[in-house]
């Protein structure tokens, strides 16, 4: 990839106009309110990612953000110019679908060429554009073939070629890594994040991949039901969840109340214990335990998942997540062991 085809993202600031700010955001189809009301300023040139279960609202947000949806209430303003009742083409977004819907029957250059013609953008600058952004996807060899002859993930770069070549002021993203196999989405997740990194434009992204929101984002709205139930960095969504939601839904975790946490914590509060911060031994200083017999061993891989039931709380399990050659990694059903943890890792968490 040559420097002069791209430049470096700047870092996003608090201080900057957003470059999206929703404002009293409310969608309601008949009786059913897809969107509560919502109040949410996404930041220059920041990966932003709206993350949540099927029906909980992200994609909603994002097509009216696009103007494919007009809103029951509220405002939506993009770099401070109110376009809550603009047309899609009077927005300077632009979107790439999990489809890619690109044309079947042109060429890789003719389908990133399109939306330039359509602006009407002179012949010699089409050619350069298409040509630096096929360079920035590093598929430059590929200009004359058809989608047709292209893998999945080289359909999917174009797609992001084609989005880009028009120089949007915010991309909008609708889960476009979701018909990709494990392996190439999550090397099309390094991809897409060096590529916001280099055309320093705000990504917004939906996805109900956790794991793809922490990895690809700068910060997370996490939606159920039609509201945000917390926005932050990947590490305080995951370290520090606002809610019983947020806890449960980002990655595998203790929920622990009533009689265990009194045991374990010294209250009956809820508490999040994120399983790889459980490790087997005995508890150390400024670490809280328990002894238990193993339910469950699973192999991973990477190390093996534990189930385990701990000694007077017969209705209740941990789960442990340990490394490969740890203490415990070959540890069988029915084996009696203890668990230990730093005391910071049992993080409070309001039931919701």
């Amino acid at each position: 990839m040559t420097s002069s085809a791209t430049t470096a993202a700047p870092a996003p600031t608090a201080q900057a106009t957003p470059a999206i700010s929703l404002q009293g955001l409310g969608k309601s189809f008949g009786q059913v309110h897809a969107v509560h009301e919502l109040d949410l300023d996404i930041r220059q040139g920041e990966f932003f990612s709206l993350l949540g279960p099927s029906g909980s609202g992200k994609t909603t947000v994002l097509r009216l953000i696009a103007g494919f949806e007009l809103p029951t209430s509220g405002a939506i303003l993009l770099g401070g110019k109110d376009v809550t009742r603009s047309a899609p083409f009077e927005r300077n977004v632009n979107t790439v679908f999990q489809d890619y819907a690109l044309f079947p029957h042109l060429t890789v250059a003719k389908n990133v060429e399109y939306g330039l013609k359509l602006h009407g953008v002179p012949a010699a600058k089409r050619k350069a554009r298409v040509a630096a952004a096929l360079e920035m996807i590093r598929l430059p060899h590929v200009a004359d073939r058809l989608p047709s002859q292209l893998s999945g993930g080289q359909r999917q770069r174009v797609a992001l070629a084609r989005a880009l070549v028009l120089r949007p002021e915010v991309l909008l993203l609708d889960e476009p890594l979701g018909a990709l196999d494990k392996q190439l989405r999550e090397q099309m997740q390094i991809e897409l994040k060096q590529i916001q990194r280099e055309v320093g434009i705000t990504f917004v992204f939906v996805t109900h991949d956790q794991e793809e929101a922490l990895t690809l984002s700068d910060r997370v709205a996490v939606f159920n039901e039609g509201k945000i139930q917390q926005v932050g960095s990947p590490e305080d969504l995951y370290q520090r969840p606002a809610t019983e939601f947020v806890a449960g839904f980002l990655g595998s975790t203790n929920l622990i109340d009533g009689a265990l946490a009194a045991a374990l914590t010294g209250t009956e509060q809820l508490v999040s214990l994120r399983p790889e911060r459980v490790r087997v031994g005995a508890p150390a200083e400024g670490e809280a335990g328990i002894a238990g017999v193993v339910a469950e061993s699973v192999f991973t891989g990477p190390g093996r998942r534990l189930l385990v039931t701990p000694d007077g709380f017969p209705e209740h399990s941990l789960l442990a997540e340990v490394p490969h050659g740890a203490p415990g990694s070959s540890a069988a059903r029915g084996e009696r062991l203890e668990l230990a943890w730093p005391r910071e890792a049992a993080y409070a968490v309001p039931r919701d």
